[in-house]
């Protein structure tokens, strides 16, 4: 495993004796045992399942955990930008796929460029266009390498991708028959959609599913690959997804691979309410002080939008203790809402001026691009070190700019 990274110098005491001072607060806090528990209990789901697990680290940027992710048998890492190809590439991962069309020159040049440094990597990427196939043609004509793509397969109202069969199968003929281009499977993301299990939700990923499926089965003829790719996002529905997975029979060679991130820390919210995968546990937290109560019933504590994510749902209190650690047994609290640095929590008894609060967290990947360090805690919540993310890694693992 990783060790952990050193922090910047940081005041607080809550550090076991002989390690760096965690960053002042607030933090954001990763309980070790829980995201190693939760890493287990998805390599397990997926074994049973017959489904491979390229998990999209945009969750994280953090390369301990993500070393963790592979140790347990993911089979690559997915992506969303050209940067974070060479954030993957600089932490030493070869298979990197990029759940995104990449249309711009610059980013293509860089992509050829990565292949071109070394044969044994592996960089895919979605297309959904023709224009995006002529412009990836554009720079991949002549090169030593071709560009292995997907077929992105969408959903009406959502992301990119394909909106038909047909669409989608006369995208594949343009990929097969482009120099430089090699159509390596199919990919679709359900989860444009909203995070619950409402019928008219989970109808409407059912059919999306089958959409994939039958856009993977009709495309087929045009592969250009012993091993094509069957990938699904399988966050918030994986249980869904393998049900409509494509049979060994019709596409010999076909691995099925899902792109989840968010399962590996879980959360207090969003992927609470909606993940089917039994034994998840919530493994962040962000903790910050109570700066003022300035009427009853009332306090305000430091960690606003800048530190806690907010697009999936407001935090949750969980746990309160004093300055010198004891447990504030029985405070309550609700967040009512955010300031850039401050929480307004409401209904509140049992809280003081000084006193530490931990927060749950919805949505995971509005959670670590916040911060550039984060505070490991073990199993009891003492923290054990420091590790870092790296969002703005735009340059590493570059050795030449194209």
């Amino acid at each position: 495993m990783s060790s952990p990274i050193q922090p910047q110098s940081g005041a607080d005491d809550n550090v076991a004796p002989g390690l760096p001072a965690a960053p002042a607060y607030p933090q954001l806090r990763l309980n070790i045992a829980a995201l190693d528990n939760n890493i287990r209990v998805m390599a397990a789901w997926c074994r049973q399942r017959g489904v491979e697990l390229a998990p999209h680290v945009k969750t994280t940027m953090s390369a301990p955990v993500i070393a963790r992710q592979l140790a347990a048998g993911a089979v690559g890492v997915s992506v969303a930008t050209a940067d974070q190809v060479a954030a993957a590439l600089g932490w030493g991962h070869r298979h990197v796929l990029v759940a995104n069309e990449i249309v711009d020159q610059r980013g293509l040049l860089r992509l050829r460029s990565w292949l071109e440094e070394d044969s044994g990597r592996e960089i895919r990427c979605f297309v959904d266009s023709a224009a995006g196939v002529e412009a990836a043609a554009r720079v991949f004509a002549g090169a030593t390498v071709s560009l292995e793509v997907l077929i992105d397969v969408g959903t009406p109202g959502g992301r990119t991708g394909t909106r038909s069969l047909d669409e989608a199968l006369r995208l594949a003929g343009l990929v097969h028959g482009t120099p430089g281009l090699r159509l390596v499977g199919v990919a679709g993301y359900e989860g444009v959609v909203p995070n619950s299990r409402s019928e008219s939700t989970v109808d409407a990923v059912d059919r999306h599913c089958r959409l994939v499926r039958d856009v993977y089965l009709a495309a087929a003829q045009y592969f250009e690959t012993a091993a094509p790719v069957y990938s699904m996002g399988g966050s918030a529905f994986p249980d869904r997804v393998v049900e409509y997975l494509p049979e060994d029979s019709l596409v010999p060679g076909t691995r099925r691979i899902l792109r989840s991130g968010c399962y590996v820390t879980h959360d207090h919210g969003t992927y609470a309410s909606v993940s089917p995968v039994p034994g998840l546990i919530p493994a962040l937290s962000v903790r910050a002080v109570v700066l003022s109560t300035p009427e009853t019933g009332m306090a305000v504590v430091g960690a606003g939008k800048r530190d806690l994510p907010y697009d999936a749902g407001l935090p949750v209190f969980l746990s309160a203790h004093t300055a010198d650690g004891a447990s504030r047994d029985g405070a309550t609290a609700e967040v009512r809402n955010l300031f850039d640095h401050h929480a307004v929590l409401t209904g509140v008894s049992g809280l003081d001026v000084t006193d530490v609060v931990d927060f749950g967290i919805s949505h995971p990947c509005s959670a670590f691009d916040r911060w550039p360090e984060y505070v490991v805690t073990d199993g009891g919540g003492q923290a054990t070190g420091v590790w870092h993310t790296d969002y703005n890694r735009s340059s590493v693992a570059e050795s030449r700019w194209p």
